[in-house]
């Protein structure tokens, strides 16, 4: 994988905000002639992936490629993939760097979730970025409203989830982390019961199960099972299933953490 598409991407990133960086990592990728569309697609003209895809063809001089048949605001599901990616790289860096100090375990998750989606090479590359927006400072406001602009709300609950992963992920979580994820949920537009229930899926307490599900701790058995039917359809994994198999995966792990929070409850209540 080539360098050019990260580093446009970082300077359209830095010009234009997250929106901008997709915009650069496109035109890099022209530059490196490289469309990773085997780890998405099988080969052929019509796709079957998660969805419907067809062939588009480019017109007035922009390039053709496989289109969803459905996607958030018109972009193509590998469009919304690699949204996906700049937003997380971005964001990653106000979470590092939220404790004062950059944690090797917290680099290691990001550096993992990204050779697992696009190889060792990119995830050098991304290292590479992340290390220089270390040492800038990330507008999370700015970022948060592009972001929940153009990305739908199941995307943005992911992505939220992966960055408190990466806040967790040294084994601690700093009450300056905590408030740093609790503003980005804010400016990416989650419900606050979304933003605590995943905060609650890591940061386990005496009531965490209730929070993971959006309820209390006196709601009845029955409001016990209807939370959890409405969680596990706001965290299926197929909500995100454009954004690929790896993303779906770490969803499916989310959809898990939810279902563990419901038989907690069951077993403490003697449900059946």
């Amino acid at each position: 994988m080539g360098a050019a598409k990260w580093i446009a991407g970082f300077l359209g990133w830095a010009a234009w905000g997250p929106i901008g960086g997709l915009i650069g990592y496109f035109l890099g990728k022209a530059v490196d002639n490289y469309i990773d569309m085997s780890r998405q697609l099988p080969p052929g003209d019509g796709e079957n992936y998660t969805g419907s895809y067809t062939r588009r063809q480019g017109g007035n001089g922009q390039p053709g490629g496989y289109q969803r048949s459905s996607g958030t605001r018109g972009y193509t599901a590998q469009e919304q993939r690699n949204s996906f990616f700049v937003s997380l790289l971005v964001l990653s860096s106000a979470i590092i760097k939220a404790d004062g100090r950059t944690h090797p375990k917290e680099l290691d998750c990001v550096r993992n979730f990204f050779r697992t989606n696009f190889g060792e090479q990119a995830a050098t590359e991304a290292m590479q970025i992340l290390d220089r927006l270390n040492s800038q400072q990330v507008n999370i406001y700015q970022v948060g409203d592009q972001i929940a602009s153009n990305m739908n709300y199941s995307q943005r609950l992911q992505l939220f989830h992966y960055l408190v992963q990466i806040a967790t992920s040294d084994g601690e979580f700093a009450a300056s982390e905590k408030s740093i994820l609790e503003a980005i949920g804010t400016v990416i537009r989650l419900n606050k019961g979304d933003t605590d229930s995943v905060i609650a899926m890591f940061y386990k307490g005496d009531t965490s199960a209730y929070t993971v599900l959006e309820i209390s701790p006196s709601a009845t058995d029955d409001e016990v099972r209807a939370a959890y039917r409405r969680m596990a359809m706001k965290n299926h994994p197929d909500r995100v299933a454009t954004l690929g198999p790896e993303v779906q995966k770490a969803a499916a792990e989310k959809f898990r953490q939810v279902h563990d929070a419901y038989e907690t409850i069951k077993k403490q209540r003697g449900m059946k």
